[in-house]
């Protein structure tokens, strides 16, 4: 990839990055205001959290296709895993839980929608980072489980969940069968970005150039 190129797609990253940090604190801002919503509960939502974070990798990518540093084992998994949780928030969004809720539908669009797409794209036609190989597959993992634990003993706790299908009330059968089709649903998400840009000598431990 020539500078010419690379270094727009940087600022791109950079910029989307920049971007989604501010739509998320400017709807935590206009929730907190008119629905008095906390920021432990605002993060407590899966697209909240897994939008923030994934800003957070697009901006480390960026910052490192702009400065020619090579794209690390770490931030290629990162990229990863936040694209097929990004999927699964696009999922989430049009299987389970449509609608707007309380953010402005522009904002849920963006969200829901762009950033999920646009993730797979950069993913996809991006040709500027080494791959993944099956066998860090188990990375898709941790986040999206600590995420439900946490909710779950909320839950149980303080009554507190952001979906309606992870009501105590629901039963626990319902919503273990329910977190087992959402943890199936990110595995072929992860299936499918592991396998379009998997297999690679890139993740064999070292570290590999941003292409020039």
């Amino acid at each position: 990839m020539t500078r010419s190129i690379r270094r727009p797609i940087a600022v791109a990253r950079l910029a989307f990055g920049t971007i989604i940090v501010g739509i998320l604190t400017y709807t935590f801002g206009l929730l907190a205001n008119t629905h008095g919503i906390s920021l432990i509960d605002y993060f407590g939502f899966f697209t909240n959290l897994t939008s923030l974070l994934t800003a957070i990798v697009l901006i480390l990518t960026g910052a490192a296709g702009w400065t020619r540093h090579s794209f690390s084992v770490p931030l290629t998994l990162a990229r990863a895993v936040a694209t097929a949780c990004m999927m699964l928030v696009a999922i989430i969004y049009n299987v389970l839980v449509p609608g707007t809720g309380a953010a402005p539908p522009w904002v849920s669009a963006v969200l829901h929608i762009a950033l999920p797409a646009l993730m797979l794209l950069d993913w996809i036609v991006i040709r500027d980072h080494p791959g993944v190989q099956w066998r860090h597959f188990w990375v898709l993992l941790p986040y999206p489980l600590v995420w439900l634990v946490v909710v779950l003993i909320r839950g149980v706790t303080d009554g507190w969940v952001p979906y309606g299908f992870l009501l105590p009330e629901r039963g626990w059968p319902n919503i273990l069968l329910t977190s087992l089709g959402l943890l199936l649903a990110l595995g072929a998400a992860g299936m499918v970005v592991w396998a379009t840009r998997g297999s690679s000598p890139g993740l064999s431990g070292q570290r590999t150039e941003a292409p020039r």
